[in-house]
């Protein structure tokens, strides 16, 4: 059991679970979601089923991990992990990824964990996906915990983080349960998987003066997910060329919609790349560092392992040379390949903007930024 500071955002405990499996069981949406899931399975049966759960392991293994196979194997071409040797059945982790997807970046780790013979992790659960009730029990019963959006003043921003801070250490070094937390607020949009400085501040300010210590404690693991179909790719070109000139609001049910699209939406190949841990060795040249510039430097190192663990495909390759007018790439894609991705390209022309070339390069840069961080 977490102390009670903690009640606000944690996941269900196991003898909540039942209640909730009865409120996910009684959904308009359960039919709906049982038949995407359960594809050769009646209705009544999955429904009877999940109203039997009594732990969140059950619900894990027997409903998500058979969620997620379903996505992998109606929306990818197939999903590559590496890295798992990095992993220890006997510690735990904080692991932090770039952040392509709002669901499938942590559930495919999820699956992953479950397919090495691993235990799952804790995930991060932006309050603002906490509507309606179904969302909370699902995720909740999924080892999802909250973590506060939008606080309106600097006081309470510094309050929530200490509180996440506390949170996440506490579960991984008195619980020893794995979490898994997006190197930054919001998915990456623009390609560019960046590292925000203020995380690592965060998962500081619960620990010891000594900010080596404090960081090597959580046995922090960069994990780099790459979607060779860029998941949302229309939707996030258009949020960034709105949010040019004034701060994008979200639309009601925009990150639903995104969520659906994000599990339907055709990935092609997809890899996900556990990276070597940061230990002590990695931190220890940043020990006399300035705050800022240690967390500067912690972050800089983060992404020193996630870029090149990043897959680039073919449409990568293509989106750089067009965007750039340039044929430096040939050798890494085929004719068949540049044709398919020029298509995908051309629907941009469906939606009514003032500046189609501004939304086209815009679009471009997503696929080819990535191209640029690796080479760095």
């Amino acid at each position: 059991m977490k102390p009670a500071e903690f009640d606000d955002i944690r996941p269900y405990y196991d003898e909540e679970v039942p209640a909730a499996m009865q409120r996910i069981a009684d959904s308009d949406f359960f039919a709906l979601m049982s038949a995407y899931v359960f594809p050769d399975r009646a209705v009544e049966d999955v429904r009877n089923m999940v109203r039997g759960f009594t732990t969140t392991k059950e619900f894990q293994l027997q409903v998500m991990y058979y969620a997620n196979k379903q996505i992998i194997e109606r929306s990818t071409a197939g999903l590559t992990v590496g890295g798992m040797e990095y992993l220890r059945p006997d510690r735990s982790y904080l692991f932090v990824s770039n952040h392509r997807d709002i669901m499938l970046d942590a559930s495919l780790l999820e699956y992953a964990l479950v397919m090495a013979g691993l235990d799952t992790s804790e995930i991060t659960f932006g309050s603002n996906l906490m509507n309606p009730q179904l969302a909370v029990d699902i995720g909740c019963s999924n080892k999802m915990f909250r973590v506060e959006r939008g606080m309106d003043s600097p006081r309470a921003f510094y309050d929530n983080s200490m509180h996440l801070s506390k949170y996440i250490r506490y579960t991984v070094t008195q619980e020893h349960q794995s979490i898994w937390i997006a190197q930054r607020s919001g998915r990456t949009k623009d390609g560019n998987d960046m590292t925000a400085p203020g995380i690592i501040k965060m998962f500081g300010m619960s620990g010891s003066k000594d900010k080596v210590s404090s960081l090597v404690d959580l046995n922090i693991v960069p994990i780099s997910m790459s979607y060779e179909w860029e998941p949302c790719d229309y939707l996030k070109a258009l949020e960034l060329y709105q949010s040019r000139f004034e701060k994008y609001v979200k639309k009601p049910g925009e990150d639903l919609n995104s969520i659906i699209q994000g599990i339907i939406q055709y990935k092609g190949k997809v890899s996900l790349q556990v990276c070597e841990p940061l230990t002590k060795f990695d931190l220890s040249h940043l020990s006399d560092c300035t705050s800022i510039d240690f967390n500067k430097g912690v972050a800089a190192l983060m992404d020193s392992r996630i870029y090149p663990a990043y897959q680039l495909y073919p449409n990568n390759f293509i989106a750089h040379d067009i965007r750039y007018g340039q044929n430096r790439y040939t050798s890494r894609y085929t004719p068949e390949q540049k044709r398919l991705f020029q298509r995908h390209l051309s629907n941009l022309s469906k939606y009514d903007v003032e500046e189609p070339d501004v939304l086209r390069d815009i679009f471009l840069s997503i696929y080819s930024n990535p191209v640029e961080n690796c080479l760095k």
